[in-house]
């Protein structure tokens, strides 16, 4: 193999470990969101209880 080709495959190598990092990343992130949202719709539960 030549320089060049190692360096190529080094790149996409790269790439894709970058491309999945990110995509764990986000995928957590919506996890997050959905928690949070779980969280203030039972806050929201809990205050309408509280009122009755």
């Amino acid at each position: 193999m030549t320089i060049k080709t190692l360096s190529k495959i080094s790149l996409v190598l790269a790439a894709l470990a970058t491309l999945t990092a990110c995509g764990n990343t986000i995928r957590g992130m919506g996890q997050d969101a959905a928690n949070t949202v779980n969280a203030t719709e039972d806050a929201g539960k809990r205050v309408a209880r509280a009122a009755n």
